[in-house]
C-alpha cells in the first residue's frame, strides 16, 4: 500500500492511502489520522489500511478524490529519530578519499534532524547562497520497533515503509555537524516493499534514481548493485547500542554508482570528479530560485513514490 500526509494545518497532517497508480486517494481518518499511529500499532492498523488500499486501487472506494502531491507533507512530518548512513562507497570515496567512512567494515551513521521534515513542494529555505547548498537524492526507510541487539534480519523484518529523500546538504559548512543540514524532504508517499515486487529484494532497491536540476537531467544512478549496506544491516548497526523505536527513519545517503556516466546524485560527486580530471570544480552548486526534482519509477515507467520537486529560496 502507498500512504501519504495531507495538510490539515496542524504539524502532524491527515493520514490518506493512495492507489498504486498515485491518482486517487482517501482518508484514513476512520482507522488511523496520523501515520505514527499506525506506525505504533502496526500489526492491529496496518491491515485495515491495506483493505482499504484494496478497495481503492479496485476502484470500490465510494469517498475516493484525485490525489495532489502539492498538499503533501512528509509522510512522517516529524519523527522519533533520524539519521543518514554512507551506505554508497562511490559517494564516500569521492568526498573523503579511499579511506572515507564507507569503506569500513560497519556503517557509518549520521544522526540528523527529524523535528521538522519538509513536503515534496516545500522551498528549501536557506540563509545565503554562499553555504555550498547542495541536494542529496536518497532512499529512505521507516521503521517500526526494532529490539537492542538486533540481527541485520531481524532489522530488515522492521522496515515498514520506504519512501525517497532530498537530504540537502550545505558543503561550506561540513565539520559544523546538524547545522550544516536543512530539513530533508520527503517524496510524497511511502510504500511497502511489497509494492515494489522483485525490485526489492536483499534489502534493497533495484531501480533507477532520477535526479534533475533546473529541469535538465543530471543523474539515472542505480539504487541497487553499489548499495554496500542494506536497510537491515543499517538499522542492526542503529540497534548496536539501543532499541529503535517505531517511526524512526534511516536514509541510505546520496546514491552514487563508480560510472561517473550515471551522472549524480548530489552536486559534491560532480565536483570531486571534476576535480579529480582538472583539478578545479566547474560546477557550482544550488543558488535561489533553482529547482531539485527527484523520483523513481518501476520497470513499467510507472513513479513509485511521486516526485520530490522543489526551489531553494531565501528565508521567508
Amino acid at each position: 500500500m502507498k500512504l501519504a500526509t495531507y495538510q490539515d494545518g496542524s504539524r502532524d497532517g491527515q493520514l490518506v492511502v493512495v492507489s498504486r497508480d498515485l491518482a486517487q486517494a482517501h482518508y484514513a481518518s476512520g482507522i488511523a489520522n496520523r501515520l505514527q499511529q499506525v506506525l505504533d500499532d502496526w500489526n492491529f492498523l496496518a491491515p485495515q489500511l491495506a483493505d482499504l488500499s484494496a478497495g481503492l486501487n479496485a476502484g470500490r472506494a465510494p469517498h475516493a478524490f484525485a490525489f495532489e502531491p502539492a498538499r503533501c507533507m512528509a509522510p512522517l512530518p516529524r519523527a522519533f529519530q533520524r539519521v543518514d548512513a554512507l551506505a554508497y562507497p562511490a559517494h564516500g570515496e569521492r568526498l573523503h578519499g579511499p579511506q572515507a567512512p564507507a569503506a569500513r567494515t560497519t556503517p557509518a551513521l549520521l544522526q540528523a534532524g527529524s523535528d521538522g521534515l519538509l513536503g515534496p513542494c516545500d522551498a528549501v529555505a536557506v540563509p545565503a547562497e554562499d553555504m555550498g547548498i547542495d541536494f542529496a537524492g536518497e532512499l529512505a526507510a521507516i521503521t517500526g520497533d526494532v529490539r537492542l541487539g538486533a540481527a541485520p534480519e531481524q532489522a530488515l523484518a522492521g522496515v515498514r515503509l520506504l519512501m525517497l529523500g532530498n537530504a540537502v546538504a550545505l558543503r561550506a559548512l561540513a565539520g559544523a555537524g546538524p547545522a550544516a543540514r536543512p530539513a530533508t524532504a520527503f517524496s510524497p508517499v511511502a510504500v511497502t516493499p511489497d509494492e515494489l515486487g522483485d525490485a526489492w529484494r536483499g534489502g534493497r532497491v533495484h531501480l533507477t534514481l532520477q535526479c534533475s536540476w533546473n529541469g535538465r537531467r543530471v543523474g539515472l544512478c542505480e539504487a541497487g548493485p553499489e548499495m554496500a549496506w542494506h536497510f537491515g544491516e543499517l538499522i542492526a548497526q542503529l540497534a548496536r547500542t539501543r532499541a529503535v523505536r517505531a517511526g524512526s527513519i534511516v536514509g541510505s545517503g546520496p546514491v552514487a554508482n563508480r560510472d561517473a556516466a550515471r551522472g549524480y546524485s548530489c552536486i559534491a560527486d560532480r565536483r570531486s570528479d571534476e576535480i579529480a580530471a582538472t583539478g578545479q570544480a566547474a560546477t557550482a552548486y544550488l543558488r535561489w530560485g533553482d529547482s531539485v526534482r527527484i523520483e523513481m519509477k518501476n520497470r513499467a515507467g510507472q513513479s513509485l513514490f511521486g516526485a520530490i520537486d522543489q526551489e531553494i529560496a531565501p528565508p521567508g
